[in-house]
């Protein structure tokens, strides 16, 4: 017999208990948006032709913020938002064939990110420094396994790492850093218990 993960209500569930699919659809689509603002701070690189930019960040905070279901479907929607033709892709890119290019395998990570560091606000993982730190880390993984996993259809496989992690490993470390005085604070602010 397996004994099933507490659950933990994600911050979201603290500011607007759920009242319901519509206003859970409304979060999902405020997500979606926010990451549309986030991906429009960009910063291009000489080397590779996968950018800095602030996607992530709102890819992730998605998830920690509504959940994994939640957030998960908000970084869904996004792409599609993204693929119809709205400019919400990184640097205000739009359109389908962004999703085949060498940054497509990033972006298809963004629902399974979004959806890991969900799952582990939902396990109480926001309210600590170092596990809020590890969670954002932990979402941040399957997106540059997917996201590697497309770039090496476009570069030598010896700069792969050089043009698809390394560059953006500091950025990480430093979201990362700044969530988790961010999430606990988050919980205190509104009254919740951080420290479980």
């Amino acid at each position: 017999m397996t004994t099933r993960a507490a659950y933990y209500p994600v911050l979201a569930d603290r500011v607007l208990p759920s009242t319901g699919l519509a206003q859970d659809a409304a979060c999902v689509v405020v997500a979606s948006l926010f990451i549309a603002v986030c991906a429009q701070l960009e910063i291009r690189l000489p080397f590779t032709p996968v950018p800095l930019s602030g996607q992530t960040l709102g890819v992730l905070y998605a998830g920690v913020l509504l959940g994994s279901r939640r957030g998960a479907a908000a970084a869904a929607l996004y792409l599609a938002e993204g693929a119809s033709g709205l400019p919400v892709f990184s640097g205000g890119a739009a359109g389908f064939v962004h999703l085949l290019g060498p940054t497509g395998g990033y972006l298809a990570g963004f629902v399974a990110g979004a959806y890991a560091t969900g799952l582990l606000a939902e396990r109480g993982w926001d309210r600590t420094p170092a596990k809020a730190f590890f969670a954002m880390l932990a979402g941040s993984a399957p997106i540059f396994a997917l996201g590697l996993l497309g770039l090496s259809r476009f570069v030598p496989s010896e700069t792969l790492l050089a043009q698809g992690l390394w560059p953006f490993i500091p950025g990480d470390l430093l979201k990362s850093a700044a969530s988790a005085g961010l999430l606990p604070l988050g919980w205190k602010v509104t009254g919740g218990k951080a420290g479980r």
